[in-house]
């Protein structure tokens, strides 16, 4: 597989887990340029780079941040692990590794980094607790469905502005989800009537006539979009 088609890969994996702002780099130069202009939530870094090789990049790095960091590299001696340690690195890959791995991998060091993080979406009359599953209003609490759950976090991860009818169908359905809008506007209506005071006039979840569906946070609300849905560095080598 050719660096270009493995970043894509990695991308989309990262993309269907929820993973927002997933920034790419060809070598350590470019990745440090990004990381200073964008300062990611974690970063993924490969050892034998050409110019700036892993670790000089993480050193230079951790002159200002603490950004959790995983290494990746095609040696397994035992000096690179402690190298890459002793720059700062929070795990290390050994190369060839299965894609599901390393996404454990970030999500595991993604909770160590941010535990004080709440998984709770703001809305005008309800809160979202996204890792129950549930919707918390004064009138009681209501169980997402999955559908509904995934279906939210879709609209989360694009709040406040229009996700169309056919990304919402293809979050729930996959590649092949035409002929399911009807089903779709089932789902949101349920889910309008759990997260609404009033689900005949919308004031968070509203409907974008013959487009799609905008979710509304709660004005100044404590939002954990960088948390939850982390943006992400991935520098690898020109040859891997």
């Amino acid at each position: 597989m050719t660096k270009q088609n493995l970043l894509e890969a990695l991308s989309s994996m990262f993309e269907r887990a929820g993973y927002r702002n997933i920034l790419t780099a060809d070598n350590g130069k470019s990745a440090l340029e990004v990381w200073k202009k964008e300062q990611p939530d974690i970063i993924i870094l490969d050892v034998m780079m050409p110019g700036m090789d892993g670790f000089h990049v993480l050193k230079e790095i951790r002159r200002t941040s603490k950004v959790p960091a995983l290494m990746l590299t095609a040696r397994g001696e035992a000096d690179d692990k402690f190298a890459g340690f002793e720059n700062g690195a929070d795990d290390y890959l050994i190369k060839p590794f299965l894609p599901k791995e390393l996404l454990f991998r970030i999500q595991a060091i993604l909770k160590r980094s941010y535990p004080k993080q709440e998984k709770r979406v703001y809305l005008d009359a309800s809160t979202v607790d996204l890792e129950k599953a549930e919707v918390q209003r004064d009138s009681g609490i209501y169980p997402l469905t999955a559908k509904e759950l995934t279906l939210f976090e879709k609209l989360y991860q694009n709040a406040g502005r229009i996700v169309t009818t056919g990304a919402l169908c293809q979050a729930v359905c996959g590649e092949f989800w035409q002929g399911y809008e009807k089903t779709l506007s089932t789902h949101l209506r349920h889910l309008r009537e759990k997260i609404e005071a009033d689900p005949s006039r919308p004031v968070s979840l509203i409907t974008v006539k013959g487009v799609g569906y905008r979710l509304n946070l709660k004005e100044h609300s404590h939002e954990v979009h960088r948390a939850f849905f982390p943006s992400l560095i991935f520098s690898q080598r020109s040859d891997s």
